[in-house]
């Protein structure tokens, strides 16, 4: 059992971590679907989305 001041804190850390994955995540998204990334100037941007995804997961498979 936490006290009120822990919870507190606990919960304004969850807060901030996820608003700032959140602003991660659109400011790379955004990047991605503009097409201002350093892929291939073949790849359609939908691709490149897939594969961030896609080693993003590994990564995260990796990590543990």
């Amino acid at each position: 059992p936490r006290s009120a001041a822990a919870n507190v804190f606990f919960w304004g850390r969850v807060l901030l971590s996820a608003a700032i994955l959140g602003f991660a995540l659109a400011v790379t998204l955004s990047a991605l679907f503009a097409g201002n990334t350093t892929m291939w100037e073949g790849v359609p941007e939908a691709v490149s989305v897939i594969l961030f995804f896609l080693l993003m997961s590994v990564v995260g498979m990796l990590e543990g």
